[in-house]
């Protein structure tokens, strides 16, 4: 049976030993509690975070941190807005700050590289300036952590996009809630998702601005910017396995030299 990559899983001991003796590779999965419609739970950022980070710190023998639940506010043109209940969010300084002190932690328990793989569009400035602040301070105390900083969507190739939407994607804009996130669910959850309450709605139609206070009316009644009516978990094993491969050819490519494949003998870092 093979061991867990999931840090909530090993006890103190476990973990310090095998992060000592493998890649020195964290993955820290990053969400959200955010509202995904009708026909997904709320946590939807966060199961698919850290499932893509389990799949790729297994490609690569990394460990993967317990993840980052709370995300940055959800935006009305990415997320459908902070305004609609059961979204629970953080403010940027407190986004900031956790990114910081978890680089910092990680560092101390002796990671060399930190991977925090995202899945909430609205995190990654926020991620990259407290992970930009933290390895600035370990540099200058003589720890050479590196840092990665990925939104799995990034990974979806083309290919990918014109297979699962068959020619139909609606653009990154308004793929909240919608066939992307929905296909991963119904491969990963299915008892999560609930089919029968998709509502199959127009792509949203929203301004090329912001305006504040949010106007609720510009969302869309579903709280989804696009439907999920064409989603299957055929498409979610398709999204997961091409968007695992391509996440372990960045990571092993921004780390060369220092990890590779789990097929392959890890390198010694320090030999």
């Amino acid at each position: 049976m093979t061991a867990s990559v999931f840090m909530e899983d090993l006890d103190a001991f476990t973990y310090r030993e095998r992060l000592a003796t493998g890649s020195r590779l964290v993955i820290v999965p990053v969400g959200s509690v955010e509202q995904h419609g009708p026909h997904l739970p709320l946590t939807t950022d966060v199961l698919l975070a850290r499932a893509v980070s389990g799949r790729l710190a297994e490609a690569v023998g990394a460990l993967v941190a317990a993840p980052i639940v709370y995300g940055y506010k959800s935006q009305q043109r990415s997320g459908g807005g902070n305004h609609l209940g059961g979204t629970t969010s953080l403010d940027a300084t407190t986004m900031i700050a956790i990114a910081r002190s978890l680089t910092h932690e990680f560092a101390r328990h002796g990671a060399e590289r930190v991977v925090f793989l995202n899945g909430h569009f609205e995190n990654y400035q926020f991620l990259y300036e407290g992970v930009e602040l933290a390895t600035t301070e370990l540099a200058s105390r003589g720890t050479g952590l590196e840092a990665m900083l990925v939104s799995y969507w990034d990974f979806v190739d083309e290919p990918t996009l014109d297979e699962v939407y068959a020619g139909s994607f609606p653009g990154w804009e308004v793929e909240h809630g919608g066939v992307l996130e929905t296909s991963l669910m119904l491969h990963l959850h299915p008892e999560l998702v609930d089919l029968g309450r998709i509502m199959d709605l127009p792509p949203a139609e929203l301004p090329r601005y912001d305006v504040l206070p949010v106007r609720p009316e510009l969302t869309p009644a579903s709280g989804c910017l696009s439907s999920a009516a064409r989603a299957s978990a055929g498409a979610g094993r398709l999204l997961l396995e091409r968007t695992t491969a391509a996440l372990t050819e960045a990571v092993e490519d921004a780390f060369a030299g220092s990890i590779r494949c789990n097929d392959v003998a890890f390198s010694e870092i320090n030999a």
